[in-house]
């Protein structure tokens, strides 16, 4: 008795450091490897027996015991703590109760079922169980008068402990009470100790961690995540890694940032360049607000419409190409890019339109004028950007109503040959002005002469127009 609570003192010591499972679903099958000891003494009844657990511990008097493995049980579990358990046991008797007698042979095969109470200690290192059942027991017939003839069934109850020293070994000891009906003084203890070995767990996938505990029973994984793989060795299980094939970061749910701009590859544009949020992780260098990879120019600033790159001037007349309807032409801001006929160019025109005559108190230009028109003409093409206003004008000669409405239709019929002649009419105004413009004298006949005139001048406050709206 002295060296058994040495043995549960260091079994127990041991125990208590380590974390344990017990015989379950993972684990359903077990073996056990025992000593037994079987008791007549402490069952109560008359001599040479004892009251009823009376000298329970008495090893030296009362026990019956082989110094060897006399015992062994196979368990199967059955559900929510359940245990059915079979045992085959042998044991020498030569004390039946207080008395000595002669070395009968015991046999016994039981079975029982067995209920584990772990539960209730919070699933700790140490497992009591209760249990009932049945079995057979032979005793050989060797003169005994108490004993003899002892072949009988037995009513079964036990209480035991386990302590498991991992999820599959634990040391058990037990005692097992065994009711005989038939025989008087054959009812005794069996108490037992011993080895248990857990086995038959299922593991689909091999990895060492049972189905019932393996959140990925199909696939191999790891015991720090329930069984589950972590392909990339990111620390992050693949059934939670958006990225399992490649390592990256827990706060992208397992996916890699290859530049470090925040962004996380599968929705990086350009993963391998560090570049910004609004431009699904992509540069813009220039900061001009279009992404490199679709700017044109990414080192020069320009706007988006021209796909980064900055508008040209290419006239260097101030006015971006864009805007330039003459991009090759230096012009004027005002005149759109394109050139604007000078103070020369207007006194040519005007040194042409002295010489466009008229029949004599008519509109109807005469044949030898159309030399200059086409000059004039010439002139203007050259500036096709630039509407020009044609001007007529009279001498005092006559009514101002008659003068107004003569030079008026002088005016139109410059501005007819001129359209005729391929100038467009969105680049024509004309209007007569009679006799309120006069250049000269009317009191001469040179000053009259001067006075009855064609002028051409530039028309700035006028956008161009279709020829139906010009006068």
């Amino acid at each position: 008795m002295k060296h058994l609570s040495k043995i549960l003192f260091a079994t127990m010591l041991v125990l208590g450091i380590t974390s344990v499972t017990a015989q379950d679903a993972n684990n359903p099958w077990s073996i056990g490897v025992k000593t037994n000891v079987v008791d007549f003494y402490p069952t109560g009844g008359d001599a040479p027996l004892g009251g009823t657990f009376e000298d329970f511990f008495n090893t030296g008097d009362h026990w019956n015991i082989i110094p060897s493995f006399s015992k062994l049980t196979l368990g199967r579990y059955i559900g929510s703590g359940l245990v059915f358990e079979i045992g085959g046991s042998v044991n020498q008797i030569d004390k039946f109760g207080d008395r000595a007698i002669n070395d009968l042979t015991y046999y016994a095969l039981d079975g029982t079922f067995d209920y584990s109470l772990r539960a209730l200690l919070n699933e700790g290192w140490i497992d009591p169980y209760v249990g009932v059942g049945g079995g057979y027991t032979w005793i050989g017939d060797q003169g005994s008068e108490d004993i003899s003839n002892l072949d009988t069934p037995t009513l079964n109850g036990k209480f035991g402990l386990n302590f498991w020293f991992s999820d599959h070994v634990a040391f058990t000891v037990e005692s097992m009470y065994k009711h005989v009906f038939e025989i008087d003084n054959g009812t005794h203890f069996q108490h037992s100790a011993g080895v248990k070995f857990m086995f038959g767990g299922v593991d689909s996938d091999g990895d060492g961690i049972y189905d019932k505990d393996d959140e990925c029973p199909e696939i191999p994984g790891l015991p720090e995540f329930n069984g589950c793989p972590d392909s990339d060795g990111d620390g992050i299980p693949d059934h939670l890694d958006a990225c399992p094939d490649v390592a990256g970061l827990a706060e992208f749910d397992g996916c890699p940032d290859t530049d470090g701009d925040g962004i996380p590859d599968p929705e990086d544009e350009c993963p391998e360049v560090a570049g910004l949020a609004e431009f699904n992780g992509c540069p813009d260098t220039d900061g001009d607000g279009v992404p490199d990879h679709k700017d044109d120019c990414p080192e020069e600033a320009g706007p988006v419409e021209n796909n980064g790159c900055p508008y040209e001037d290419r006239d260097g007349d101030g006015v971006l190409d864009k805007d330039d309807e003459c991009p090759d032409v230096p012009g004027t801001a005002a005149n759109n890019g394109c050139p604007e006929p000078d103070v020369e160019v207007i006194s040519e025109l005007n040194e042409y339109s002295k010489t466009v005559l008229f029949d004599l108190n008519k509109a109807t230009i005469r044949t030898d004028s159309e030399e200059a028109l086409q000059s004039i003409a010439e002139i203007m093409n050259e500036y096709s950007n630039t509407i020009f206003h044609i001007e007529g004008h009279t001498d005092s000669t006559g009514s101002a109503e008659y003068n107004e409405k003569l030079s008026r239709e002088r005016a139109a019929s410059v501005k007819a040959w001129l359209e005729e002649n391929g100038i467009p009419s969105s680049r024509l105004t004309s209007e007569g002005y009679g006799e309120e413009r006069p250049i000269a004298t009317n009191n001469t006949a040179a000053g009259r002469q001067d006075n009855r005139r064609v002028e051409i001048s530039l028309d700035k406050d006028k956008e161009m127009k279709g020829s139906s709206d010009n006068q």
